[in-house]
């Protein structure tokens, strides 16, 4: 049965319902008025709140002050780029303005690696463009890009032709981090005279850039030569621009910080069209001449033959090339002038002449020169078979009379002439400004002794005596003395520069009467002796040939001397010749050296000849001088 129930009452029961949630409502609201929530919660929310404040403010100290010069010279760094502009390199100059070294404009390729977005792909690319090997020019990076920063340019190629500048430049555009650069190269106009003299120069490498801290990265340094001996009046100082970037590395603008200085300009005391006459003297045979102002010690010319092209090392010279140039046999490389020593042969003797003076020697004392002297089981032999007969001291120098050397020299002993010889500034090096000058050698017992282990031996005096055994000089040291026989005994540091001041390094040890005796030997010996081929009519000419033997007299059957042609040409002797000449005031030492060239008055002499030709200019009243052919009796190889 179902039970109907009143509205009413339903009514009624929903709003006792409804009042009794209020009620409920009412409680909870007095209650949560009331609440209070634990106090530590409340701490520890504001010492959080409070550690993420001071870790805020002291990262914000960090950056900002702590490291903030730091980051805003990155930031910096990012937008501003140093370049730097290469300062021109000092030109060289003859003594009237004629260059010598120059500078020409020269493009170059460099990469910078943080703005390089696909490495090997460029890499390769400038490989194509350049003809140059792909495995070369990564060879060439990994070397380098240590050495400098990413943001930095790292040269790669120094020397583009301006056609391929032409076409790089159409294409670079592609390639994000190349960079064309424009510096100055080296050019040395008249290469193989001046080779020797100016040396060249090449990329700084690890070692001197460690050195000096002026040297970055592509720098050009002298490596031989005026270019290595004046680097730093030569190199100037290098600029600097400050670059604006995107951060796309877009140049935006340049300011310039510090503005290049040129190096400065050297003029040699070198006469360019001397070289050029002493250069064709020699006529392509490998030598030396030296041609020095006894008075101040100035060179007019230093030539050395053969020679090589100083450009090759300033463009960057191929394997090939320094192969060819390190095994020539002629040693092109060799600077001769100052790199080489030789016996000086016969030219020696105007040391042992003024020795002999300043030793008491009277020079009317006469020798007998029979051809050879007998020491012993040796014989040792005059360059004249039949012997000069009965010599006195001025004599045995215009006949370059061995005998009564040997004999003089043996009576003074080794000691005395190792002493006069070192005092004459032999056995050590002039000073001149060019690097790796050999010193030479005067021996001695002391040296013997220790380099062989032997004691020494009269023998070995008598060679001494006249140039030869281990007696070694270098040409720049022949000409030293020579000027100091006429300048009155100073030994003058040989100067290259024209503004040099004058330098004495020494002084010969013998009275001016000593030196003016030995002066008039080398005259009169100009004049009708071994050095007649350079007598002239308008001048006053002096000089002393010389015959250096190599290997020890070869003998042909019969007793016979071997002739030159008859020997092989590096056991051919060296011949010499050392000179004076003065014309209108003006005096010039002039020494000559061919390497086996054979006699002293014979190759030597036309070639001092022709250099004082241009000195002086020709002598009109000159005979012409016929030398005699070679005979078994008489050799004018001296």
């Amino acid at each position: 049965m179902i039970r109907k129930t009143d509205n009413t009452s339903l009514l009624a029961h929903k709003d006792k319902a409804q009042h009794k949630g209020i009620r409920s409502w009412l409680k909870i609201q007095v209650e949560s008025e009331g609440y209070q929530p634990p106090r530590a919660g409340a701490i520890l929310l504001q010492v959080l709140v409070g550690l993420m404040f001071f870790v805020l403010v002291v990262r914000f100290w960090y950056l900002q002050v702590h490291r903030g010069e730091e980051f805003a010279r990155q930031a910096q760094d990012n937008r501003l780029r140093i370049e730097r502009i290469f300062a021109p390199r000092g030109r060289i100059m003859d003594d009237k303005g004629k260059v010598l070294a120059d500078n020409r404009t020269a493009y170059g390729l460099s990469i910078v690696r943080e703005d390089c977005h696909d490495i090997p792909a460029t890499l390769a690319q400038i490989s194509e463009w350049s003809g140059i090997p792909l495995q070369q020019v990564w060879d060439k990076f990994r070397q380098d890009r240590f050495k400098v920063k990413p943001f930095e340019p790292l040269l790669l190629i120094t020397d583009i032709d301006f056609d391929l500048v032409a076409r790089i430049e159409s294409e670079i555009h592609e390639w994000p981090g190349l960079e064309i650069v424009v510096r100055t190269k080296r050019s040395y106009p008249e290469k193989e005279l001046f080779a020797h003299i100016l040396g060249y120069v090449a990329e700084a490498n690890e070692q001197e850039m460690a050195a000096d801290s002026a040297l970055a990265m592509g720098d050009l340094v002298g490596k031989q030569g005026l270019e290595l001996e004046l680097e730093k009046q030569l190199r100037g100082r290098k600029g600097l621009y400050d670059v604006e970037v995107d951060a796309h590395a877009r140049v935006l603008g340049k300011t310039l910080r510090d503005e290049p200085r040129g190096g400065h300009e050297i003029h040699l005391s070198l006469d360019a069209g001397l070289q050029k006459a002493a250069w064709d003297a020699l006529g392509g045979e490998a030598g030396c001449i030296v041609v020095m102002e006894p008075d101040s010690g100035k060179l007019r010319a230093l030539v050395t033959s053969p020679a090589y092209d100083n450009n090759l090392f300033a463009a960057g010279i191929s394997q090939r090339d320094w192969d060819a140039l390190r095994t020539n046999n002629r040693f092109p490389l060799q600077n001769r002038v100052i790199q080489s020593v030789y016996p000086p042969g016969s030219v020696w003797k105007l040391v042992m002449a003024t020795m002999l003076l300043e030793k008491g020697v009277n020079p009317r004392e006469s020798v007998f020169c029979p051809g050879q002297v007998k020491l012993g089981n040796q014989i040792f032999r005059c360059w004249k078979r039949g012997g000069h007969g009965s010599e006195d001291l001025v004599h045995a120098l215009i006949d370059s009379c061995d005998v009564y050397f040997y004999l003089m020299g043996d009576r003074l002993g080794i000691d005395k002439l190792e002493e006069f010889a070192k005092a004459c500034g032999f056995g050590r090096p002039t000073g001149i400004d060019l690097p790796h000058e050999k010193s030479g050698l005067v021996p001695s017992r002391d040296w013997k002794r220790r380099r062989f282990g032997r004691p020494w031996t009269r023998g070995e005096t008598y060679n001494v005596s006249i140039g030869q055994g281990y007696t070694l000089v270098t040409p720049v040291q022949v000409a030293v003395f020579v000027s100091a026989l006429l300048n009155g005994g100073d030994l003058l540091k040989p100067q290259l520069v024209d503004d040099a001041t004058r330098e004495v390094r020494g002084r010969v040890p013998a009275k001016p009467e000593t030196l003016k005796f030995v002066v008039e030997a080398m005259r009169r010996t100009a004049n009708g002796g071994t050095a007649k081929v350079v007598g002239r009519k308008d001048a006053d000419m002096g000089g002393k040939t010389g015959t250096a033997q190599v290997v020890k007299l070869k003998m042909a059957a019969g007793d016979r001397r071997l002739k030159m042609s008859e020997m092989e040409y590096a056991q051919r002797d060296h011949a010499w010749i050392a000179t004076w000449g003065v014309k209108d005031g003006k005096t010039y030492v002039v020494i000559v050296m061919v390497e086996h060239g054979g006699g002293g008055s014979s190759v030597a002499g036309p070639v001092a000849r022709k250099v004082y030709d241009y000195l002086f200019g020709p002598d009109p009243n000159a005979p012409m001088i016929v030398l005699p052919a070679p005979t078994a009796a008489v050799d004018p190889t001296d």
